[in-house]
Formats: structure tokens, C-alpha cells, sequence
């Protein structure tokens, strides 16, 4: 399967969440922090809203540092939430849905202070 994306780009403000949320878990790897975030989001049946921020000053990632050992299944579900979400047609759809979806995990997530390590990640978000 080829990646839906090629480049997950994460704004400024997204930056800083993962800062937060690295501080609080001790979990290093911004890439993990935004598998978790994109999954997060995916729990909600409604689609997110589009970021409008400026992307300036934020980080990027390739598909496969993000996606790592699970870039099949991750692809399959971008591809599932990309036509639920009413994207497919549009020509960058797999990649305003997953950017839209990491952005909402990661508002979730550094929204508390519930998600302090993986067990409150497990126990907070994967029940």
C-alpha cells in the first residue's frame, strides 16, 4: 500500500501541545505522541475541524516516522476516515484528514492533566 501522505505537517500550536504532553508522559518521540493523537480523534464519530493555523514554526514528519511498523494499518484507517469524513474527492483529503485528526488528539491530550504516563494514556483514552 502506498502512504496516504507523504509529509504530516504539524502547526506551531501543535508543537507546543507535544512539548506539554512530552513533558507530562516522559514519552520522547513526537511521532508516538501523534500515532496516540490521531487515535484519539478517530474514537469520535464526528469529523474534526480543519486547522487554519499557519503551519510556520512547526515541525514535519515523513509518513514512515510517523507511521513506523504500523504504516499499513495506519494507511488503511486514514484511508476509512478520509472518505467517512467526506475528503476523498478533494486532492490533498488523506492529508487534511489526518492533519485534522492529529490536531484534535492532540488538543485532547494536552487539554488535562489525565495523560501523565502510558498507563493513564491506556487507562484514560483506550477503554
Amino acid at each position: 500500500m502506498n502512504p496516504p501522505v507523504e509529509t504530516i505537517r504539524i502547526s506551531k500550536q501543535g508543537r507546543d501541545q507535544l512539548i506539554k504532553i512530552r513533558r507530562q508522559t516522559g514519552v520522547e518521540n513526537w511521532n508516538i505522541l501523534c500515532r496516540w493523537a490521531f487515535c484519539v480523534s478517530l474514537r469520535e464519530p464526528t469529523q474534526p475541524a480543519q486547522p487554519r493555523e499557519k503551519l510556520d514554526g512547526g515541525i514535519e514528519m515523513t509518513w514512515k516516522v510517523f507511521a513506523g511498523e504500523d504504516a499499513e494499518t495506519l494507511g488503511a484507517l486514514v484511508q476509512m476516515r478520509t472518505s467517512k469524513d467526506g475528503l476523498r474527492d478533494q486532492a490533498e483529503g488523506p492529508s487534511k484528514c489526518l492533519r485534522a485528526h492529529i490536531n484534535r488528539g492532540l488538543s485532547y491530550l494536552a487539554s488535562g492533566k489525565e495523560t501523565k504516563s502510558i498507563t493513564d494514556f491506556i487507562e484514560r483514552w483506550l477503554r
